[in-house]
């Protein structure tokens, strides 16, 4: 597996201090997320999830802890939309240049808002998707939210 992606490409670039964790990805894991924390061995609520979802039509992308869920009034609320749902797998892909699994906000091929947890950033680090299925990077959330220039929001339902 190859440490060097588009996501931590960005993050080089950034001059954001990170590091990068693998681990096996299980593909038929019910919930990702939290099947990432548990390989790696760290908390769920430090190991963030990227979800892709649209906002009155328009892609957002939504980083939250790995085991909670997005609640669609909060996310829609926090983009100034009326509804919010969950974009279809194969339009996150198209968008983010990334297979699901392996999606990180980092490093997309198209730009779109971002919000991440309000509450993550209160953690002193974090693991964000790295842009490979099976890829971690550890970063500190301010970090994240910088590189991002992602909103802070309580998204969790």
């Amino acid at each position: 597996m190859s440490k060097v992606t588009r996501a931590t490409e960005v993050l080089e670039k950034a001059g954001v201090s990170f590091t990068t964790v693998t681990y096996d990805y299980d593909p038929n894991a019910e919930r990702i997320g939290l099947q990432a924390a548990e390989a790696i061995g760290e908390e769920p609520c430090r190991v963030l999830k990227t979800l892709m979802a649209e906002v009155d039509g328009k892609a957002v992308c939504v980083v939250i802890p790995s085991d909670r869920e997005v609640s669609m009034k909060k996310l829609a609320a926090a983009f100034g939309g009326k509804s919010a749902a969950m974009m279809k797998p194969a339009d996150a892909e198209r968008i983010t240049g990334y297979r699901v699994g392996g999606i990180s906000p980092f490093g997309q091929r198209k730009l779109v808002p971002t919000a991440i947890e309000a509450t993550s950033l209160e953690e002193d680090h974090v693991f964000i998707n790295g842009g490979q299925r099976g890829l971690q990077v550890r970063l500190a959330p301010k970090d994240a939210q910088s590189v991002l220039k992602a909103m802070a929001a309580g998204l969790v339902a």
